[in-house]
């Protein structure tokens, strides 16, 4: 049997999990404020006069105010020397305000009037009307932008990922930290999950426990995502309709993570429920070796592409593929991390981002085999000036997964 896999129940693994999060420190005002500086240097070196960042993770990082994106115009309009001017309806302003970090004047539109007409009121206040470049949040929504565009038919829009993806995608160490948080807490996570595994259990018991389990270790929310797949079902990286229930000698799929202040986690593990049989041991084994590959592929001022490129050039070594064919890995072999779970840089071929101390990255070069199984093993790393350091160290062997005998 594999280590560290059955043996157990919810209630006695529950019982066992404690409160990680308690010592996390939210982002400082400071480290918001110095946000905006980074946002005005690189809106000046991109030539624009502002930034609109809409409700969401942009608006977020920036200003340090919560507020999800809704059908209603909510977001704040950033210039280029430092101002920030929030957009909101009416009735919203008192409530916005609550959330404010970094101030600014709220100007509010009514419910029968427009929030573009407001914006393009403004711009003009603001002297950004003409020949301005104005960015605009990428994750800004066709209605907004259209919106903006009918209004403001003297402004030239462009995409404001120049400002947005240049400042995000290099973490600070306050970041770095309540990344590393929210790891180690899904990595517990998956621990506790693996031990409550027996015959006849239901993806859907398994994913209400990982949620409960994240709770008791400190994710209020519980779990951001989860994924628990069974069997041949594991060779579908994003899962399947009618997911199977558990049987001796399965693959098991689980990959899942949390928040810590907004910062995700996310993490996959894959073993096998029983005594892995050696085609088992010899998938997983090129899994792990493609995993390493990328990962020391990893060098400073390399282009991001280059670890896809090594890792996936690994296993046509190894007879998948070739390129994105299956059995093989069909898809990219990781994505940068942060407030958004999929976030700017990409590991796969075409980023020509050159690797910089800061960005954080998910491995996970996933074996799919149609009909049979899938092997992913994903975990996190983080470019230092030294190169690529681990959050989480990846999975130790196919029979000791997470390393209780080393």
């Amino acid at each position: 049997m594999t280590i560290g896999v059955g043996g157990s129940d919810a209630n006695t693994e529950l019982s066992k999990l404690a409160n990680m999060a308690s010592e996390a420190k939210a982002i400082s005002l400071s480290e918001f404020e110095q946000r905006i500086q980074n946002a005005c240097q690189a809106m000046q070196d991109a030539g624009l006069g502002a930034v609109y960042l809409n409700a969401g993770t942009n608006l977020y990082y920036f200003t340090g105010t919560r507020w999800g994106a809704s059908e209603r115009m909510v977001g704040a309009l950033l210039t280029a020397a430092g101002e920030v001017h929030y957009i909101a309806p009416h009735f919203e302003i008192s409530t916005l305000r609550g959330y404010l970090q970094i101030d600014g004047k709220v100007h509010g539109w009514h419910e029968h009037e427009s929030p573009y007409a407001l914006f393009a009121q403004l711009l003009d206040e603001l002297n950004l009307g003409g020949n301005t470049l104005i960015g605009l949040d990428e994750s800004c929504p066709f209605f907004i932008s259209n919106g903006l565009a009918n209004a403001c038919p003297q402004v030239q829009f462009v995409d404001a990922k120049a400002v947005t993806a240049g400042c995000r995608m290099r973490k600070s160490p306050a970041e770095l930290a309540l990344m590393q948080c929210a790891k180690n807490m899904t990595l517990e996570v998956h621990k506790a999950a693996a031990r409550i595994l027996r015959p006849g259990i239901s993806t859907q018991e398994v994913t209400e426990f990982i949620d409960a389990a994240h709770r008791q270790v400190g994710a209020p929310k519980g779990s951001y995502f989860c994924i628990v797949l069974f069997g041949e079902d594991t060779a579908y990286p994003h899962g399947v309709s009618n997911p199977k229930t558990l049987e001796p000698t399965d693959m098991v799929l689980i990959d899942t993570g949390c928040q810590v202040h907004g910062y995700n986690s996310d993490i996959t593990r894959t073993y096998v429920f029983g005594t892995p049989t050696e085609r088992d041991r010899e998938v997983w084994e090129h899994e792990k070796l493609a995993q390493a590959a990328g990962f020391d592929a990893a060098k400073l001022g390399a282009p991001c592409g280059s670890v896809d490129t090594v890792a996936r050039g690994y296993l046509e070594s190894q007879g998948y593929g070739p390129a994105y064919a299956t059995p093989g890995l069909p898809h990219r072999t990781g994505h940068g991390i942060g407030l958004d779970i999929h976030e700017w840089p990409y590991l796969v071929s075409s980023d020509t981002t050159p690797l910089d101390v800061g960005m954080c990255f998910s491995n996970e070069p996933m074996i799919c085999i149609p009909g049979e199984f899938g092997i992913r093993l994903e975990d996190h790393f983080y470019m230092t000036s030294n190169g690529p350091k681990w959050f989480t160290e990846p999975s130790h062997s196919i029979d000791d997964p997470f390393g209780y005998n080393v």
